[in-house]
């Protein structure tokens, strides 16, 4: 089959299956709830035990994190029962929730797309052939094949194959360089590794219908220094000049058309260079870092629930283009260490644009040096009425949130 399925169900809202909840999922839940729409949830083993019964109709218990575990439980559940709609939450979960969206007719956003999407080399491959502005780049079983093309093109960009939050990505500038991360990187297996694009980063937050685009948002970023690239915060709204806006768009709608995409979510990141906007990667999920909370916020609307209604059928109210306000999410930093205080936490709550404060770590917690997304202690979420009071929020987060640390090898006495 390759249209949705029919049935008196879905004409009523139908049911949903959730692939992956995760903290940041819980939104999809609410508003299965406020829908009306009954959900049952596929999850893992190590969140199994702090799921509250009453999220869920049914949870499916995947035991493992491989994407053979995901499918397995998937599979599983739609035997069962096949739902109405099926949403993926996060990269594990998009393989698995593809599948069974095509055997069963599932609005999705095609098994090509997902497969594509999950791995960086098909990524490069793909977007080549449909003549998507990519950095140039190579595909080597083990990195030491690589060497002598790294050092002809410095500086260059080592990345795995299918991990996520700038997991394994670190920016290679000299011959030295070069050497060191051959040496270290020896036994990893298949890399990619791509000219570095200077210039900076952004990304896209589309909502996809049969092919066709019924919301877009521009996401600035900010990330630390090379080599690892790891984002510390992201403002939705931007607004590209009439110089970059056509390139940007022909770059978007280029994916769009080399993925084949059909319905559902999509998260495509890139970068603006010299040769102008450069696709790094995309993705057909729910983009991390709680930037659909941010983008809601931005445009006045709930993104999560429009994705249920999508992957439902249901019928999507009209979305808006245009900004009600601004909105950030920012993520607190620390030299390595362990956490002695966190300041200001409640002074920080206390101002007017901050929506949140989440913090995972507290005293006696260590903090490592920042190499991936996973390291980062927590975030603030902020939502201003205009791009300069935003700026202003985020300054007054940044300087009143303190993490007092003991620097990595000094004696906690002293």
């Amino acid at each position: 089959m390759t249209g949705p399925r029919s049935s008196p169900k879905a004409r009523d809202g139908g049911e949903l299956l959730l692939v992956g909840v995760g903290t940041m999922g819980r939104p999809y839940l609410d508003a299965a709830a406020r829908l009306g729409v009954p959900v049952r949830a596929v999850e893992s083993e190590a969140a199994w035990n702090s799921r509250p019964a009453e999220l869920a109709q049914r949870f499916y218990r995947v035991r493992g994190g491989r994407e053979e575990d995901w499918v397995g439980a998937v599979a599983h559940a739609v035997a069962e029962r096949a739902p109405d709609g099926l949403i993926a939450f996060a990269e594990p979960h998009v393989l698995a929730a593809a599948l069974a969206q095509e055997r069963l007719g599932l609005r999705g956003p095609s098994l090509h797309a997902a497969v594509v999407s999950r791995n960086k080399a098909l990524q490069r491959a793909t977007f080549g052939a449909y003549g998507v502005p990519q950095p140039e780049y190579l595909h080597v079983g083990r990195i030491a094949e690589a060497r002598d093309w790294m050092l002809d093109r410095l500086p260059v960009v080592v990345k795995p194959l299918t991990l996520s939050g700038s997991e394994g990505v670190e920016l290679v500038k000299d011959a030295a360089a070069v050497d060191e991360v051959v040496a270290r990187r020896a036994d990893e297996g298949e890399v990619l590794v791509e000219e570095a694009v200077d210039g900076p980063e952004f990304s896209w937050e589309a909502l996809v219908r049969d092919g066709e685009v019924v919301f877009e948002n521009h996401t600035a970023k900010e990330t630390t220094r090379p080599p690892h690239f790891v984002e510390l915060a992201h403002r939705c709204g931007h607004r590209f000049d009439s110089e970059a806006e056509a390139p940007v768009q022909a770059l978007t709608t280029g994916v769009l058309r080399a993925l084949g995409m059909r319905t559902g979510l999509v998260h495509l990141e890139f970068k603006v260079g010299r040769r102008g906007p450069v696709l790094m990667e995309v993705a057909v999920r729910t983009p991390g870092d709680y930037l659909p909370d941010a983008v809601g916020l931005t445009y006045g609307f709930d993104l999560y629930e429009a994705v249920v209604r999508l992957s439902l059928g249901l019928p999507v109210p009209a979305l808006p283009r245009q900004p009600v306000r601004y909105a950030a999410t920012v993520f607190p930093t620390a030299p390595p260490g362990t956490i002695r205080a966190i300041e200001g936490e409640a002074e920080a709550l206390a101002h007017p644009a901050v929506v949140r404060v989440r913090l995972r770590k507290g005293p006696g917690d260590t903090v490592r040096p920042l190499t991936s997304s996973s390291q980062r202690m927590g975030h603030v979420l902020v939502a201003a009425d205009s791009p300069t009071e935003r700026e202003d929020a985020l300054k007054f987060v940044r300087e009143t949130l303190r993490v007092v640390v003991t620097p990595t090898g000094t004696d906690s006495r002293t």
